[in-house]
């Protein structure tokens, strides 16, 4: 039984650490995948790993575990030494029977003159039970403590290796992931997983001891009555065993329904002035309602397993001591054991309940923490964005061409098709095209946020897949149609560009971008806090803070991806003069559905079904019958209808 429980207890330990062997944290650490990697996918990614994985996952931290474990022993001997004591003065002092024990105890009471001068000296057994009840409460602190330091280490570590890796994903990735989910994955799943560490994982080592020792010295005493006090143990372990497999799939889909909760409210919350505006306040409270009924009834059928779990321990517990006091009291009658004896018995059976009692919530943690690891770890071996060996500190100031590309999303929907076209160094590019035309992933391909399914792109005779990701992203500024602010001052906004910007760069900037005269007229001017996602400032003034963001870079290729939308024709027209005079010699992409903003481009591309059905300059484009001419003609005449401008599109 004993084998039975380390295996269980070895097999579950690895679940919980599952995943990953460590290597000694120091700056530039990095995960290195184990065995659980190449088997993510066999069985839902479960397969549990030998404790010799474990210990590889807590490397650097081994020490805190192997002290507590040393501390939680020394505490469980400690422990048996006051029943002891009592049947000591019980059988011994009291009773009047002949001395039992190892031979340096009646070495040592013979040496204080024997057991009638120990008789008149009562207060030296009261000390020694005080003295083991003391330095009890010194070896639990001591394993308190490691285990608490060494599983909030390795949790910070856990937190920060997922955090460096969500950085590290690909654009892909964080397209199709829910925020909601990721957040819960980076601070419930791990703080799980802390908390087994820091108190269940020793608590199995201390249910070990304790079975051990209890019943090394119960069967010193009665062999019969020992068979006794351990016959149920093999029925708590049959009905643990059951109830785990039964929690941990309950466990998984609690969690996976919190995620979905937490979901709801964040993309609540991101968007709670679309919900206002909207007057769908009432739409999102019935959608959180759902999701946080659906996420009750799983806790509480979760709660009614371990319920029933529980009341079955409880009731197998109550039976052992019966068991154990009804017998006990026929051999004590009968002479084949003595009163300290008994006493003794019910001491230590009621030792071994406690722990099978806590098996449960052991139990419990262990599903929860095996969950939140597998959940972990999808994070922690999910693929990361390549970047193979490539040209940097290049300049990508030249001509860019593409030939003959084609990239989809998903496989037999292309979004580009043969896509050929080329530019001139320092040219002022203008693309229109409708929804799903193929623009914005023409440019996405140019930052290879994606990579190409076919054909070549080539950036100042480089083509673009040996040129790393990391220093074209550097050289590549880009300005999304909804910029992303944070919550910081205006002036810690445009600075994250550049961190070694200086404040007269950031004022030139923000000029280009037609915002100093703006944020000038703040209060606070550039020290305004901003509010989440630039909350505090209305469209337009965003757009032009981002603007002058990524101005501040040294850029060798602009992107604006209809990113004057929010600013009005007269603020568009000075932005563009502007760049025209600050910018001169980078290359540079314009999309906008405004004609008058991509009018004075120096060609401007018409994109239709992911193929470019034109191109040419404003006075070529209109002077001949196609999609640009079209919306040239209802925007001047129409004021930029936009019904009449979707329609055309």
């Amino acid at each position: 039984m004993l084998i039975f429980l380390s295996r269980s207890a070895s097999r579950s330990l690895g679940a919980i650490k599952a995943c990953w062997a460590f290597k000694g944290r120091k700056p530039g650490f990095s995960l290195q995948p184990t065995a659980f990697a190449k088997n993510a996918g066999a069985k839902g990614g479960k397969r549990l790993i030998t404790l010799k994985r474990f210990i590889g996952f807590m490397e650097g931290k081994k020490k805190y575990f192997v002290g507590s474990i040393i501390m939680s022993s020394l505490a469980v001997l400690l422990s048996m030494v006051p029943p002891l004591i009592v049947k000591l003065v019980v059988d011994t002092i009291l009773g009047k029977n002949p001395l039992e024990g190892p031979e340096a105890l009646k070495r040592a009471i013979m040496g204080i003159g024997g057991i009638e001068r120990l008789g008149e000296m009562l207060w030296i057994c009261s000390l020694g039970i005080l003295a083991a009840t003391v330095l009890n409460g010194v070896c639990s602190f001591f394993k308190g403590r490691w285990t608490a330091q060494g599983a909030e280490d390795i949790a910070k570590r856990i937190k920060d290796d997922m955090y460096d890796r969500l950085q590290r994903m690909p654009y892909d990735y964080h397209v199709k992931a829910q925020t909601g989910d990721l957040i819960q994955r980076c601070t419930s799943d791990v703080e799980t997983i802390r908390r087994f560490m820091a108190s269940q994982m020793v608590e199995i080592f201390r249910i070990l001891f304790i079975m051990v020792f209890s019943i090394i010295i119960m069967s010193s005493m009665s062999v019969k009555l020992t068979l006794v006090a351990v016959s149920l143990i093999p029925i708590v372990f049959a009905a643990s065993l059951i109830v785990f497999k039964k929690v941990a799939k309950a466990f998984k889909e609690t969690d996976e329904k919190e995620g979905e909760l937490q979901t709801v409210l964040q993309e609540n919350l991101s968007g709670v002035r679309v919900v206002k505006a909207f007057g769908r306040q009432a739409h999102e409270v019935l959608k959180f309602e759902e999701k946080n009924r659906d996420f009750r009834d799983l806790v509480i059928k979760l709660n009614n397993l371990m319920a029933w779990f529980w009341g079955l321990s409880d009731g197998i517990c109550a039976m052992q001591i019966g068991a154990v006091l009804a017998v006990g009291v026929t051999l004590a009658i009968s002479g084949e054991i003595s009163l300290g004896t008994l006493m003794v018995f019910n001491t230590y059976t009621g030792m071994l309940i406690y722990p099978m009692r806590q098996l449960a919530r052991i139990i419990s943690e262990l599903s929860r923490a095996g969950v939140s690891t597998v959940r972990v770890s999808e994070v922690l071996f999910a693929k990361l964005e390549e970047d193979m060996d490539g040209s940097e500190g290049v300049s990508l100031a030249g001509s860019i061409e593409f030939k003959n590309v084609d990239f989809w999303y998903d496989k037999g929907n292309p979004v580009l098709s043969g896509l050929s076209f080329k530019t001139e160094p320092g040219e002022t590019i203008a693309i229109l095209g409708g929804t799903g035309s193929g623009k914005s992933s023409l440019l996405h391909l140019l930052l290879r946020l994606y990579d190409l399914k076919s054909g070549e792109v080539f950036i100042n005779g480089m083509e673009l897949r040996t040129i790393k990701k990391k220093w074209l992203r550097e050289k590549i500024g880009i300005v999304l149609q909804e910029p992303f602010l944070y919550s910081k001052t205006v002036m810690e906004n445009i600075r994250m560009a550049d961190s070694g910007a200086s404040d007269g760069d950031i004022f030139e900037s923000a000029k280009t971008a037609c915002v100093h005269d703006v944020i000038k007229s703040f209060e606070k001017g550039y020290d305004t806090m901003v509010g989440e996602k630039g909350v505090t400032l209305s469209g337009g003034q965003k757009q032009r803070v981002a603007i002058a963001r990524t101005l501040i870079k040294n850029s060798d290729i602009l992107i604006f991806d209809d990113s004057l939308s929010a600013v009005d024709t007269e603020t568009d027209s000075r932005i563009r003069a502007e760049l025209r005079d600050r910018r001169k010699g980078v290359t540079t992409f314009i999309i906008s559905q405004r004609i008058t903003t991509l009018m004075e481009a120096d060609r401007i591309f018409v994109m239709e079904k992911g193929k470019l059905s034109d191109s040419g300059t404003h006075e070529e484009l209109i002077a001949r019958e196609g999609l640009y001419s079209r919306i040239w003609s209802i925007q001047s005449m129409s004021g930029e209808d936009e019904k009449d401008l979707a329609e055309a599109l």
